[in-house]
């Protein structure tokens, strides 16, 4: 079954460059041009990932994600011909799932879909766990995050790079392992977007339990710590 894939894109030969050559690798695609349609048109079609400008008409790209991110989290992909660091962050911590800055080349934009789409599509089910600590709960089979007994949205990478992290209680990794291991080798980002998911993590994990933290470690990265190991 194809990919289908929704392009919101104001300009039309950018979005007809995109549709084109996204269908000729086999997906299915839909085009809006303005913000307004861009969410209709994710309503209407349930698409599998979004491609989303952030200049667009009648509803900017972050309104569009933010309308998004509240009932959904599918893959949002921003695309965007500022390249500040302003921009590549304010997405991520808004609930974007990378980031292409223009002008771009049409093949990197596939390999990113795929990419994102490989790790929204999770790990294989036999790799799947389950892990339980003090009013906490990260189920890989269902991919439910429960937090003091209310489950929490949570966008697919800051639940993969959670449980990447408590599956190893303790122990430290470098953003660039990170990186590797939880966005994959493909990934085309930088360290950065590790901080920005730890930081969007901490939000909704900050004061839930004395018994365990996410930890930064000063100078080599982070780890999922668990106290009652480390001072009992």
């Amino acid at each position: 079954m194809s990919e289908k894939i929704l392009v919101v894109e104001d300009d039309v030969n950018i979005a007809e460059l995109l549709r084109l050559y996204l269908e000729r690798e086999g997906m299915h695609v839909t085009v809006a041009h303005d913000g307004e349609a861009g969410v209709a048109a994710f309503e209407r079609e349930g698409p599998d990932l979004m491609l989303l400008d952030i200049m667009l008409p009648r509803l900017d790209g972050w309104g569009v994600l933010r309308q998004i991110r509240a009932k959904s989290s599918v893959p949002v992909i921003m695309v965007t011909a500022k390249g500040e660091t302003f921009d590549k962050v304010t997405g991520l911590e808004m609930g974007a799932d990378d980031y292409i800055v223009k002008p771009f080349d049409v093949k990197e934009v596939a390999a990113r879909i795929r990419a994102v789409l490989r790790r929204y599509n999770g790990e294989k089910p036999e790799n799947r766990k389950r892990l339980v600590f003090d009013k906490l709960i990260i189920d890989m089979e269902s991919f439910v995050l429960t937090v003091d007994g209310k489950r929490v949205d949570i966008p697919p990478k800051e639940m993969e790079l959670l449980y990447h992290l408590a599956l190893s209680p303790n122990r430290v990794y470098t953003r660039n392992q990170l990186l590797d291991e939880v966005w994959g080798f493909d990934y085309f980002g930088d360290s950065r977007t590790v901080d920005v998911h730890i930081k969007r993590l901490r939000e909704k994990l900050e004061n839930v339990s004395e018994e365990w933290a996410l930890k930064t470690v000063w100078g080599v990265g982070y780890k999922f710590e668990l106290r009652d190991q480390e001072e009992k």
